[in-house]
């Protein structure tokens, strides 16, 4: 699933295609992703003007001057691909079409932006811009962590009040909006801290480290285009390529970067923790 990097590198990506243009035709190949699409979708978005592009967790929302705002979420393998517009120094051509092409957005200047998922775990929907906290996937999420609101104080409130492991608690889309597995293990890395330990039994100045580890390690995955494992890429198709810095994530067997100690891999909640034994306690 992609995690807040690979969201936000895809969203940069679209801005120069989307923002501050019409959308001028929209081709619909099947009336349903992961759910049915919105009702009347292509006629209540063509012709409309996409105001800004934003990010809440991991969802794209391009906000319309009709008062609606298109969600997006990649789900497992969406991809959105941006053709006939130049990016940087290239120009990208229209493709020929896929056959998981589902959604494509022909955009006023020629732009255009498909949205190909061969999974179809992704979705998307319209929403009333003014009423979009009270979405059933967007309600109760927690602060963005790349914002004021995720502060020391608050996280310390947060996992003092939770008898949970500490990952288990940061991965909790409810206490932080947007953290995903991978950034989570890289995170409790820098900062020292086992994945296992209790959060309300962690000091109150070990957990005020993590939040600026928290965002020095998004900045830098989004800098680096996202981490790319198996579908991700970016609006260009390029790939992301933040894995290759990975200090612990995915490196079981394999000498920690700090001490040399073989990192070690243990299953919390379904999910794969990466952890140094003598450098994280």
């Amino acid at each position: 699933m992609p995690e807040l990097p690979e969201v936000e590198t895809v969203r940069r990506g679209l801005v120069p295609a989307m923002e501050g243009r019409r959308i001028a035709h929209v081709t619909l190949n099947r009336p349903d992703l992961r759910w049915p699409l919105p009702e009347n979708m292509a006629t209540r978005l063509e012709g409309a003007r996409v105001e800004r592009l934003r990010r809440r967790s991991k969802y794209i929302l391009a906000d319309l001057d009709t008062g609606e705002s298109l969600l997006i979420h990649l789900g497992m393998s969406g991809r959105m691909l941006v053709s006939g517009i130049m990016l940087g120094d290239y120009h990208f051509e229209h493709p020929a079409p896929e056959k998981h092409d589902h959604v494509v957005l022909d955009m006023e200047g020629g732009a255009r932006v498909t949205f190909n998922d061969a999974r179809r775990f992704g979705a998307m929907d319209l929403v009333r811009t003014d009423r979009e906290a009270a979405h059933w996937l967007l309600a109760g999420l927690g602060p963005e962590p790349l914002g004021n609101d995720f502060s020391e104080a608050y996280l310390i409130a947060r996992l003092h009040e939770r008898k949970s492991p500490v990952k288990t608690v940061l991965l909790d889309q409810h206490v932080v909006a947007g953290l995903g597995n991978i950034y989570v293990n890289e995170v409790l890395f820098r900062a020292g801290i086992d994945p296992r330990r209790q959060a309300a039994r962690i000091a109150a100045k070990r957990i005020g480290q993590i939040v600026p580890l928290v965002r020095e390690v998004l900045s830098e995955a989004i800098e680096a285009g996202g981490s790319s494992l198996r579908d991700h890429r970016q609006a260009s198709g390029k790939l992301g390529y933040f894995q290759h810095t990975f200090r612990v994530y995915d490196r079981e067997g394999e000498p920690c970067p700090v001490c040399g100690t073989p990192i070690r891999r243990i299953v919390q909640s379904g999910r794969s923790s990466f952890f140094c034994p003598s450098c994280q306690s």
